[in-house]
């Protein structure tokens, strides 16, 4: 059996070129469309979908707010964005969408995303969105995984993660990163720093007798509100030999 998907979009043209194209792709059954979020809302509480496509900006509810409240459901749809703004990706995928799409839409990229959605509808495990965060540098996307960050630096509504290959801003703030990324070995240790437990190499003091996080691509200041929880992680961090392991 094929996909019902349901499409939102507040943009009528919009929104009948988003159903064209998805009642011509295979892998779909039925396409629904909601010109409003509330609408689609109401449809997804009443009916079944395997998928929603939805718009970014919309008035009254967004869509990243509806994208929340669904991923909330019991049985939630796979969520694919399609917007004509790039700057939502890292709150898109740390919401769960299984894609990304900008306008205009094109068919072959239509089809790679249902391609994905129908592996995501499959009983196996998740791909972890949040493994690696897009950076935008001189109109280029590139991808800095998890794995190589150290430690990340608040910056205000973003933060900066330091690799060995240099630092990149990224447009999150950092208790927000701090949800995603602390499952995987990531600690706040100062209102501004995140360090990752893995990267430590050796525990200073500094000349005012401050504790600080000595890593590979510099030293992390270590309020002393967190740094008894900070010996303590990275004691039996060593003891279940998981240092150096970071994922």
């Amino acid at each position: 059996m094929g996909l019902n998907v349901l499409a939102v979009d507040d943009v009528p043209a919009a929104l009948d070129e988003l159903c064209r194209l998805l009642n011509d792709a295979p892998e779909v059954d039925e396409v629904a469309g909601a010109g409003d979020p509330i609408t689609a809302l109401k449809m997804i509480q009443s009916g079944r979908f395997g998928a929603v496509f939805l718009d970014i900006s919309m008035p009254g509810l967004d869509g990243l707010e509806l994208a929340s409240l669904l991923t909330k459901l019991s049985d939630p749809p796979a969520i694919v964005f399609v917007t004509a703004h790039e700057e939502h990706a890292v709150a898109a995928f740390g919401i769960g969408a299984v894609d990304y799409l900008l306008k205009p839409l094109r068919a072959e990229r239509l089809a790679d995303t249902l391609a994905r959605v129908t592996r995501h509808a499959e009983p196996a495990p998740r791909l972890d969105a949040m493994a690696a965060l897009p950076v935008e540098t001189a109109g280029r996307t590139h991808y800095v995984r998890r794995s190589d960050v150290h430690f990340v630096e608040a910056h205000g509504d973003y933060v900066r993660l330091y690799t060995e290959a240099g630092s990149h801003l990224v447009r999150m703030p950092i208790s927000r990163l701090q949800e995603y990324w602390e499952s995987s070995g990531f600690v706040r240790v100062h209102r501004g720093f995140l360090l990752a437990l893995g990267s430590v190499r050796e525990l200073r003091s500094d000349s005012a007798g401050g504790l600080l996080a000595h890593t590979d691509v510099g030293d992390v200041p270590v309020s002393r509100r967190h740094s008894r929880e900070l010996r303590e992680r990275l004691l039996a961090a060593a003891q279940r030999g998981e240092l150096d392991r970071r994922s």
